[in-house]
């Protein structure tokens, strides 16, 4: 997985996976979400990998808009 930046220093994120047609995302070093086309729609997974690649805004764009809309937990 590739580190997440954190560049504004207070995220819950700490790594992310890219793939074409999803995202893994890895919170608090614990915890690995995975988000797909099927499970939250290719807009809000495109937006999630341009904010994962930035390194800002991640955590919060998750936690208001994507909400629980995963297809799995991971670990």
């Amino acid at each position: 997985m590739t580190p997440y930046q954190n560049l504004e220093g207070h995220s819950g994120v700490s790594a992310y996976e890219i793939k074409p047609d999803s995202i893994a995302v890895e919170f608090n070093h614990n915890a690995i979400y995975l988000y797909t086309y099927k499970s939250a729609g290719k807009r809000v997974i495109e937006k999630m990998k341009l904010l994962a690649k930035a390194g800002r805004g991640l955590s919060t764009y998750i936690s208001q808009k994507v909400r629980d809309n995963f297809e799995k937990k991971i670990e």
